[in-house]
């Protein structure tokens, strides 16, 4: 039996341009599910994320909205100066806390989301969770890097500060920060294996509770995401 899916497109004031997102489900915990990099907002349903994750969809535990991102025109856009991507990153994430959030907080009536990405998806995932702790319950990176000033050429501000993970989140006291399920997930082979375990560390001085998952035999690619994705889904508590 195919999943419950609808295709949604709007006009984003926050972007002054067209947004494209797919939802599968029809009730339970919003799961916000982000594409690696520069990857579609079809990307997940294709490379069988959501299959993966279909008794959680099917039993009305999740309702996952898989969004586009703006990557080629943010920190992957070197066609532009790093103040311009860093500028367009501002307004994709007002786009996800004043349009997205709102849309799933208001279709599945749950205050909180969990956010989850996979590669650069696990970046965006972690960097809005940080950011908006007060709208996020869950936060499921798998194989992210959240250095985001490798991607500036030096170049750095408060919209590179606030949205560099690994360097706001250590003077950052929100209380909600520590009522947050945080799950890094990585593998033993991962490319991105470093970057987890420096978030983890950083964490860990903070007492911030969270899972380091190192999985054994697995490199960075959809196989483990998957496992991974089904895996976390299984944490979440319904509220």
């Amino acid at each position: 039996m195919d999943i419950k899916e609808e295709y949604h497109k709007w006009h984003s004031p926050s972007l002054d341009r067209d947004v494209e997102m797919l939802v599968f489900g029809y009730a339970g915990q919003p799961v916000i599910l982000f594409p690696t990099s520069q990857g579609a907002y079809y990307q997940n349903k294709d490379q069988g994320m959501i299959e993966a994750a279909r008794w959680f969809v099917e039993n009305g535990k999740a309702k996952i909205y898989c969004p586009d991102t703006l990557d080629s025109e943010t920190w992957y856009n070197k066609s532009v100066s790093p103040i311009v991507r860093a500028h367009n990153y501002e307004c994709y994430d007002r786009m996800l806390s004043t349009e997205l959030i709102p849309w799933a907080q208001h279709e599945t009536g749950y205050e909180r989301m969990a956010l989850a990405g996979c590669s650069f998806g696990g970046y965006h995932a972690v960097n809005t969770s940080f950011r908006h702790p007060g709208l996020t319950s869950y936060c499921f990176s798998m194989s992210g890097a959240f250095d985001i000033r490798n991607f500036v050429n030096g170049y750095y501000d408060d919209s590179v500060y606030f949205n560099n993970p690994v360097d706001f989140i250590v003077n950052d006291n929100n209380p909600n920060l520590w009522k947050m399920g945080i799950v890094l997930g990585t593998s033993e082979h991962d490319i991105c294996k470093g970057d987890n375990e420096r978030l983890s560390s950083i964490l860990q001085l903070k007492n911030i509770n969270h899972w380091l998952d190192v999985r054994p035999n697995a490199s960075h690619d959809w196989p483990v995401w998957r496992e991974m994705f089904a895996h976390y889904l299984s944490l979440m508590q319904s509220s």
